[in-house]
């Protein structure tokens, strides 16, 4: 055996001693490591903390639909660029986008790009689609999405709905816990028909 393979085994070997001595000292409730959640938490209680204590339970209310909202929007988004590029390649976007939406998420992402401070993703021309235009491009590429979706009609009815939802929940504004329920039942029906 070479130095250098016994130099990697002998790291391995440590790496793994250390893992199981550490698994050990966490039974006995020895803390190892940061609790990356408890940090997390700690973080957000110090930054919210100047806020009334009706306002952040409100908001903390919120933060799971927030969370639920962006995980729906972007894994049609994802959707939809996957089956685009399956059908038409790597010119999936000038083939299978509406004109009229390719033309708004250009100058959504110029502005994005000239007016901006923020620096976030800015390279992905699908992210400056809005939420609305997804069911029309879904419904312009019928034939790539038919086996997935029921009916249009049933695509605009449940992507009307929770862009209502996404917007009132971009603006700042609580929902009802009755409310809360119809969007997780709407997304646990889009994900049951979609296959996710």
């Amino acid at each position: 055996m070479t130095e250098r393979l016994k130099t990697l085994r002998d790291w391995m070997f440590r790496g793994l001693l250390f893992e199981a001595d550490a698994e050990k000292f966490r039974q006995s409730g020895i803390r190892i490591g940061a609790d990356q959640q408890e940090v997390e938490a700690r973080l957000l209680e110090e930054e919210m903390a100047p806020f009334p204590l009706d306002l952040r339970n409100e908001a903390l209310q919120m933060a799971r639909l927030y969370a639920l909202l962006y995980c729906f929007e972007n894994s049609v988004r994802q959707l939809v660029k996957e089956r685009l590029q399956d059908k038409h390649g790597l010119d999936w976007w000038a083939k299978g986008v509406p004109s009229k939406v390719q033309k708004f998420a250009e100058e959504r992402q110029k502005t994005a790009q000239q007016d901006s401070w923020l620096e976030g993703q800015k390279t992905e021309l699908l992210d400056f689609v809005e939420f609305g235009h997804l069911a029309d491009i879904i419904i312009q590429n019928w034939e790539d999405f038919s086996d997935l979706v029921p009916t249009q009609h049933w695509l605009k009815q449940r992507m009307e709905e929770l862009e209502k939802v996404r917007n009132f929940v971009a603006h700042h504004r609580l929902l009802l816990p009755s409310e809360f329920d119809r969007i997780e039942m709407y997304v646990a029906d889009w994900n049951r028909t979609v296959g996710l």
